[in-house]
């Protein structure tokens, strides 16, 4: 969600030092980890800040995941210089290089993927956090995703088994794990869109 498939790019940051992909069994403690991080971010940025959601696979209860929270920030525009100012200066790591997040279909450069991305502060709890501004494709892409997988019982233990079988197969392998898992990420968004649609059924 992105916390997803959008941002599939940056595991070459995510994975420091070459780390393993572990999918560890839902924690509960994923949604406090994220409201504490949430809090800090919202004294950081105030008003610029319209809303700050949990998404990506911690933001599903019962879903297994990597040990990362992903956080979205909307904001009205990402051109705003303050808002990499105000991270930059609270201490969260700004990595300019990643401007875009990716969805089959999409053209890369399209402004509907425009984002900004930074990691956590410094010794701090893992955090990938993005920028993204209101209404934009990529903003809603990972909320919608989130409460489809958060409503989809079936959908949602699917998810974890494609991803635990991808980290069995690939644990050093991010470039194969990401190539497989985030256009099946994009399949499940347009099953996300159609059932916001009532095309198919809401169970």
């Amino acid at each position: 969600m992105l916390g997803c498939a959008l941002h599939r790019d940056e595991h070459k940051y995510r994975d420091t030092e070459m780390a393993r992909i572990t999918i560890k069994a839902a924690d509960p403690q994923w949604p406090q980890a994220f409201e504490r991080i949430a809090q800090q971010l919202q004294n950081t940025l105030t008003t610029l800040a319209l809303r700050i959601d949990h998404i990506g696979s911690t933001s599903v209860p019962g879903l297994p995941a990597k040990d990362v929270i992903d956080i979205q920030i909307t904001v009205n525009s990402i051109g705003h210089p303050e808002i990499a100012k105000k991270l930059t200066q609270a201490g969260y790591l700004h990595l300019p290089e990643i401007q875009s997040d990716n969805l089959v279909g999409e053209n890369a450069d399209s402004p509907e993927l425009k984002k900004l991305y930074f990691r956590e502060k410094p010794g701090e709890r893992e955090a990938h956090i993005h920028i993204r501004e209101a209404g934009r494709l990529n903003q809603k892409y990972p909320l919608l995703f989130r409460d489809f997988l958060r409503q989809d019982v079936m959908v949602r233990d699917a998810y974890a088994k494609v991803k635990q079988e991808l980290a069995a197969r690939f644990p050093d392998d991010a470039d194969s794990y990401y190539a497989i898992k985030d256009p099946y990420m994009d399949t499940i968004y347009r099953a996300a869109c159609l059932w916001q649609a009532g095309k198919i059924s809401r169970r």
